[in-house]
């Protein structure tokens, strides 16, 4: 991968502990093939789940978060004996035109599609507050706009009077 033992390393921790709490992401095939034992060495000591296999996980993931979603996320795979990725080519990225792909574990559909909807809702809810806003400040033109047309038509007050 063009990098020195040490960033390899770091790096492929990162990629292994981003989808473990993300569970689908998006790098190139070359960076999703070197990960993908990673993974699943993750994944078996998560299906373990005694104690050495959690500080082993935790000596290899970046995060507390990310050790303790991959043993909540391990009891999907109970009886599977590997097999726990799957990768999607995506395209090819712009600029420099790398492989790209998706990296999903295998039974997230229902998480994924989960926080697709919450963002749908999310999107829904700005649009119509947004909305409520724009009609608001048209109302409070119309009523300003009212109000100069009305100051205009009256007789001007003479200044001498007072």
């Amino acid at each position: 991968m063009g990098r020195n033992t040490e960033h390899r390393r770091a790096l492929l921790r990162n990629l292994v502990t981003s989808l473990i709490v993300e569970e689908r992401i998006e790098t190139t095939i070359t960076k999703a093939k070197a990960m993908r034992p990673h993974v699943e060495k993750m994944i078996t000591l998560g299906k373990r789940g005694d104690v050495a296999a959690r500080r082993l996980a935790a000596s290899f993931l970046m995060t507390r978060d990310a050790v303790d979603k991959l043993f909540e996320i391990s009891s999907r795979y109970g009886d599977r004996q590997g097999g726990y990725l799957r990768i999607i080519h995506s395209g090819f990225r712009r600029g420099d035109g790398g492989d790209l792909a998706f990296v999903e574990l295998l039974g997230s559909e229902k998480t994924l599609d989960e926080k697709r909807q919450k963002r749908a809702e999310l999107r829904a809810k700005r649009a119509e507050e947004s909305r409520k806003a724009l009609e608001a400040a048209e109302e409070e033109n119309k009523a300003m706009r009212e109000q100069e047309a009305a100051n205009e038509s009256a007789p001007p007050e003479e200044k001498g009077d007072k």
